[in-house]
């Protein structure tokens, strides 16, 4: 939120004082953790990297999938819900949900971030304004900001209109710059266990909270930032906010603790989190290969033909119009239509919308295992 003076209860308009809470510069930051944390964390990014190494390289399009996931899962901590149908629907421009136009546009601002560091590049604030500006151009309410620091107070909780009874206040407008150009230089380091790096950066981040609007969606990118720069991961995504949206309340009280200078517990958390979607995503990965098989016992399609292509394509891009569809496997248009027709009535594929022209189609087995990622990702993180 951001301060209104003109607005609110003479309690919020008589407020003349308020007391911010300034994190501590952490470039230098000397982390040290207990035994049983540091080896839990060590465990995950085992965990992160088996599942980077045995399916990023045979199925590129679990990156875009888990990319999905985890954007999807971001923005349900924002109270921001749409089906895996609207969020798919809004990959093709259809509008029509506002909430799954607000996840895509999280799903741009990280693909911005980690873009930014691929090849260990460091973390840089531009890039963080540049996956701002992706997350929020868009937003009617605060595309004036997209991209751009506050310049303005903001805070967490409490009234609309106010801070007087917030439960948290970032640091003044006019140390933004200088909180995140040292929240860099620690995001950069390489000589600190990864899981814990990625973990206090995006706490960090989240104290600063440097932007008027979107700070979660965006400092939750950064968590895979910090993995991919380190080469943790190098292919995929590892779709930990569907953890954290399990136990939402329980994740806010993580970042309080860290404001409170306890970093252990959210390095704890983000590890069972991480290591919990790392291997959820592997099984996924496994029943995404082996849906092909599958599809061709329901589809009777010679090789060569539109509809074999299309199946051969459909795990790298599960979401599709029929202009995709003609530009990927060629052919005659009315093959293409042909084909897209065959597995509609065999079930692999289901219109995404009600128009007759320009149909959006998505691969059933592929949204559903998707929907079903997050769903039991968040399950076992809650037991």
């Amino acid at each position: 939120m951001a301060a209104d003076a003109a607005t609110g209860t003479s309690e919020d308009r008589k407020l003349t004082e308020v007391v911010t809470m300034r994190p501590p510069l952490i470039a230098e930051l000397e982390v040290r953790l207990a035994p049983a944390v540091s080896a839990a964390a060590e465990t995950c990014v085992r965990e992160i990297v088996a599942l980077d190494h045995s399916h990023g390289a045979d199925l590129k399009g679990l990156e875009t999938l888990l990319m999905r996931t985890e954007s999807v899962a971001s923005s349900k901590i924002e109270r921001i819900e749409a089906s895996v149908d609207d969020f798919a629907r809004a990959l093709h421009g259809v509008r029509s949900n506002a909430s799954a136009t607000s996840m895509v546009a999280a799903a741009d601002a990280l693909v911005t971030m980690i873009n930014s560091v691929e090849s260990g590049a460091d973390i840089e604030v531009k890039h963080l304004l540049k996956a701002h500006r992706a997350l929020m151009i868009d937003d009617q309410h605060e595309r004036a900001y997209a991209g751009r620091l506050r310049d303005m107070q903001n805070w967490i909780g409490g009234s609309d209109y106010s801070p007087r009874i917030a439960w948290f206040v970032p640091p003044a407008a006019d140390t933004v710059e200088e909180h995140l150009e040292d929240l860099v230089s620690f995001a950069n380091r390489d000589d600190l266990p990864v899981l814990a790096q990625a973990a206090i950066v995006h706490a960090q981040f989240e104290s600063i909270h440097p932007f008027t609007d979107g700070n979660g969606r965006i400092g939750r990118a950064l968590i895979n930032a910090v993995l991919r720069r380190r080469g943790a991961t190098r292919q995929v995504v590892v779709p930990l906010a569907s953890a954290l949206v399990a136990r939402r309340d329980e994740y806010f009280g993580l970042l309080t603790d860290y404001r409170a200078g306890r970093i252990e517990p959210i390095i704890s958390a983000f590890s069972a989190a991480a290591a919990i979607a790392a291997r959820e995503s592997q099984l996924t990965a496994g029943r995404i290969l082996t849906m092909p098989e599958v599809w061709r016992l329901v589809i009777t399609a010679r090789r060569g033909s539109a509809a074999a292509r299309l199946l051969d394509g459909l795990v790298a891009a599960p979401v599709f119009s029929a202009d995709d569809a003609v530009q990927a496997i060629g052919g005659s248009t009315s093959s293409v239509y042909s084909a897209i027709e065959q597995l509609h009535e065999g079930g692999v594929i289901r219109p995404l919308t009600r128009r007759v022209r320009d149909q959006v189609w998505g691969a059933s087995d592929v949204l559903d295992e998707v929907e079903l990622l997050g769903a039991r990702i968040a399950a076992a993180f809650v037991q």
